[in-house]
């Protein structure tokens, strides 16, 4: 039945989604677990996504399904800076990214990253203005294979990667983000109330995932 429901949804389906629709008492992360391990050499693999589950073609095998006239959109190097600092530095606000980047960071650029779904309005700092602070979504995980937004590859990763300059300041490191449902001590749960005072969600509109 687990597997039948995460195979018949076209989205991740959570862990309660499965218990809600099996026996009670039921071990549900022992028997995906199972069904992960059955799936790891096949051509399609189970994946976890936070406590979300989808079927996913093997990593291996991706190249090989994918269609020729697909057309791919890159991201700008600006929105790539930016997700990365959202990314690694969530939560956090668009005051931050921009002082950590150094130079302004456009409503576009960050348009594009939540038209993609990749990027969510989470929570208001408890600071003077009640800043929006920004984080990623679960089809951010889903996308780039992630179980925790804590999986992200940390500094000595990066350098294997050839992804950071040899020329690496002292002292630098990479921030630990805070998982996709933990609130930091100075932030506070984004309402749909909030979203509309700011204009950022017509009235009576859905509020982000």
């Amino acid at each position: 039945m687990a597997e039948a429901l995460i195979f018949a949804s076209a989205q991740p389906v959570s862990e309660s989604f499965i218990a809600e629709r099996v026996a009670k008492g039921v071990d549900i992360r022992a028997i995906l677990g199972r069904l992960k391990a059955f799936y790891a050499l096949r051509g399609v693999n189970l994946v976890q996504v936070g406590d979300y589950w989808a079927f996913r073609t093997a990593p291996d095998l991706s190249f090989f399904i994918r269609a020729d006239d697909t057309e791919f959109r890159k991201l700008s190097r600006a929105a790539l800076e930016v997700l990365a600092i959202i990314a690694y530095h969530q939560p956090v606000t668009r005051a931050e990214i921009e002082d950590i980047r150094g130079v302004q960071t456009s409503r576009g650029t960050l348009d594009v990253l939540m038209e993609a779904g990749w990027v969510r309005f989470r929570g208001r700092r408890r600071t003077p203005g009640r800043p929006v602070t920004l984080g990623t979504t679960r089809d951010f995980l889903d996308h780039f294979g992630l179980e925790d937004v804590r999986d992200l590859p940390g500094l000595e990763e990066l350098k294997g990667a050839g992804l950071l300059s040899g020329r690496i300041p002292p002292g630098f490191n990479i921030p630990v983000p805070l998982t996709q449902d933990d609130f930091a001590e100075d932030e506070d749960p984004i309402t749909q109330m909030d979203l509309e005072e700011l204009g950022l969600l017509p009235p009576g509109g859905p509020g982000d995932e």
